[in-house]
């Protein structure tokens, strides 16, 4: 037998599939429809709807919690950038991150001015106040959820 959060999974996918790919959801509502609370909820958005695995998850508190989940679109010239996070890992330096960013641009993936924003969003000067370990795990994350952006 399914336990509740392979249910939940698979009842959010079929929503999905129903769409054009996109959805969005309240917390509270379907805790409800599945007679449990809605922190089961947030435990299966957060460990079956990840970036590793082609989802961008938009969360809103408040009114009931509204959840946009958003299944990357790997039909599109983004297979490359699919690749890039894949392949990252947890951790990345301000220099790897930069070589990936001035990447994105010789490819035309992006333009220059997204560039630097990139840059400027995952560089030392703002991440400086973090130690050096936890600085590259949140220049990860942050660097991946921006490539994710580009492919929703």
């Amino acid at each position: 037998m399914a336990s509740l959060s392979d249910l939940i999974e698979a009842f959010i996918k079929q929503m999905m599939a129903d769409t054009d790919g996109s959805i969005e959801l309240q917390r509270n509502e379907l805790a409800n429809q599945f007679n449990c609370v809605p922190s089961q909820i947030n435990y299966v958005i957060s460990t079956r709807f990840t970036l590793d695995r082609g989802y961008y998850v938009e969360s809103r508190r408040g009114g009931g919690g509204h959840v946009k989940i958003k299944r990357v679109n790997v039909n599109i010239p983004g297979n490359y950038l699919m690749h890039i996070i894949s392949s990252m890992g947890s951790s990345i330096s301000q220099q790897s991150a930069e070589v990936f960013i001035n990447n994105f641009v010789d490819y035309e993936v992006i333009s220059e001015r997204e560039g630097f924003l990139m840059k400027a969003a995952v560089s030392d000067k703002i991440l400086g106040g973090l130690s050096m370990p936890e600085r590259d795990v949140i220049r990860a994350s942050l660097l991946k959820n921006m490539i994710m952006s580009l492919l929703v």
